[in-house]
């Protein structure tokens, strides 16, 4: 199925792809050739520079057959554009509503969804059309003001949420502070988006655990990016987002551009089915994952994708030691001391790279602070840069004016 979608993409794409089209002249590629998924490595990557040099190079659609516009966030550089026809926009629900059904969904459910539907982000209306398709229930909340969403649960009783894990912990905390029983609420489950709450072994890390100590939910993760326009999203078992193989081809890279193994590092690199607007051949999204190919309890047999393990442009070289911004994620989630944060990383004067944590600390005392640093120290066996901020303070680093959610990693370097 995937090798005849392929040789569809292919011919495509030669007709209606200035930026393949010229790809392959340049590489002296003849798309007859390349008939099986093992051809595939024979067409050269796509990546990220070439999507933001050439955005309209990569539009197969004449403008007047684009319904709508999203963009990426520019969480690596300046956002992209990318354009969906009538077509795309009934896959993009289709491969939603499975990802919902695969989460455990059905049409007796109400979600209320705690994220952005306007500025230009694909995910809100993919969960919006998903959740549609699927019959279920859907409140449009919006990111944000925890009273507001515990008013609303309190009234409406959504069954389940779709939110970012950070802000799920600010519901505990505010229902924690105004007395409300969460665990007598009508939520049983959440869509965890736009962060990790998993371990590459797909044990829970210290977000998810702070999140089910608390209350009594079942978590379900999902990885996608707007480019892709497709998910990989966990079922009941929690062992990875599981693939869709009839939307996507996945290919998991190493370094010299070959496919690794089960439990081995590599970039997630997609070749996109059935887009109609702007599809993707082997485009490398940057995104650093291992993937399991054994059967899943759930009875779904198609390989599943880790937690990310970190974007490949964030790595970061500290005196030394190599750190992704995920695993420090998990390292200041893990102090009570630290009730919130942002990563900032720069060059220095002579082009290394430098960490400045800005952290809201529990109190504002020498013990405090004492300890945070004896911790990092311990942990990261280097001292970062901290600065602390107020809560207030804290807050407008995570939200600047254009962001579609909080910023928790801001990269300065070059």
């Amino acid at each position: 199925m995937q090798e005849q979608k392929l040789q569809e993409l292919l011919v495509y794409l030669s007709n209606n792809s200035p930026f393949y089209k010229d790809l392959f002249a340049r590489h002296s590629i003849n798309i007859a050739g390349i008939t099986t998924l093992a051809d595939l490595s024979l067409i050269p990557t796509t990546n990220k520079d070439d999507l933001q040099q050439r955005n309209d190079d990569f539009l197969c659609v004449p403008h007047e057959k684009v319904i709508e516009y999203t963009s990426t966030s520019g969480t690596l550089g300046s956002p992209v554009t990318i354009a969906l026809t009538g077509n795309d926009l009934d896959r993009l629900a289709f491969n939603e509503y499975n990802s919902f059904l695969c989460a455990d969904g059905s049409s007796k459910d109400t979600y209320q969804l705690m994220l952005t539907l306007d500025r230009q982000f694909m995910a809100g209306i993919a969960y919006y059309t998903g959740i549609r398709k699927l019959g279920a229930g859907i409140i449009r909340l919006g990111p944000g003001v925890p009273s507001l969403q515990w008013e609303t649960i309190k009234r409406l009783k959504p069954t389940a949420i779709v939110a970012v894990p950070s802000f799920i912990l600010k519901l505990i905390q505010f229902a924690k502070e105004a007395g409300i029983d969460i665990n007598q609420t009508s939520v049983k489950k959440a869509i965890c988006i736009g962060e990790n709450i998993r371990n590459t072994d797909f044990s829970l890390n210290i977000l998810g655990k702070k999140i089910t100590e608390a209350w009594d939910i079942q978590l379900y993760s999902t990885y996608a990016s707007t480019e892709m326009q497709t998910a990989f999203t966990e079922c009941g078992a929690g062992r990875g987002g599981h693939y869709q193989p009839d939307l996507l081809i996945v290919e998991l890279l190493d370094e010299n551009d070959q496919l690794v193994g089960p439990g081995i590092a590599g970039e997630v690199t997609i070749t996109t089915l059935g887009v109609e607007g702007m599809p993707l051949l082997r485009y490398k999204t940057g995104d650093i994952c291992m993937y399991d190919d054994a059967p899943c309890t759930c009875g779904r047999t198609s390989l599943r994708l880790s937690p990310v393990m970190g974007r490949k442009k964030q790595m970061i070289k500290f005196k030394g030691t190599t750190l992704y911004p995920p695993a420090l994620f998990d390292l200041l989630n893990e102090r009570e001391e630290i009730l919130d944060f942002v990563i900032e990383v720069y060059s220095n004067e002579i082009g290394l790279d430098q960490v400045l944590l800005y952290l809201l600390p529990a109190e504002d005392s020498e013990e405090c602070d004492h300890r945070i640093r004896a911790y990092l120290q311990a942990r990261l066996r280097v001292s970062p840069h901290i600065k602390y901020l107020t809560a207030e303070e804290i807050q407008k680093k995570q939200f600047i004016e254009t962001s579609r959610k909080p910023i928790k990693f801001i990269d300065r370097r070059g």
